[in-house]
């Protein structure tokens, strides 16, 4: 397991529509944020969230032109730490951060890797609750992290 665990926005919101957001807690221990994405989530943390802001706002900044302020504070804070894994469901982010040489995983990723270590007997309830919300997925995707799962 990484080191450092780092959160966009996007994955704490849709955890948390989902009602599930203790599951990146028993997943991942602690994870970490930016002070960008507390604004964004716009709501309070629980204790096991650490917020830390980026040092180089000029990276941040330059990422800025590329992707939205809280992924780009994300990739900026991730590239200040070894070992780091980032958690984005955005797909310009999801490349960018994987041309930067992060290892990046989304929402899926995280109910596969909470299935693996038995934290839910089943992925295929908590992906209809994430349809069931705004998230967008191919069912091609869907129906092969069933199959991963054997459901």
């Amino acid at each position: 397991m990484p080191k450092v665990v780092i959160s966009d926005t996007s994955i704490l919101i849709i955890f948390q529509k989902i009602d599930e957001l203790n599951l990146l807690k028993k997943v991942y221990g602690e994870l970490i944020t930016t002070p960008e994405i507390v604004q964004e989530f716009g709501e309070s943390f629980p204790d096991w969230i650490k917020i830390h802001p980026v040092k180089d706002k000029k990276y941040q900044n330059f990422l800025e032109t590329q992707v939205d302020i809280g992924e780009a504070s994300a990739i900026a804070l991730a590239t200040e730490h070894e070992d780091v894994l980032l958690l984005l469901d955005d797909l310009k982010a999801r490349k960018l951060a994987l041309k930067l040489k992060l290892k990046v995983t989304g929402s899926l990723g995280i109910i596969h890797r909470a299935k693996q270590l038995s934290y839910i007997h089943k992925v295929k309830p908590l992906i209809e609750k994430l349809i069931a919300t705004d998230f967008r997925v191919a069912e091609n995707i869907i129906e092969e992290l069933l199959k991963l799962n054997n459901e």
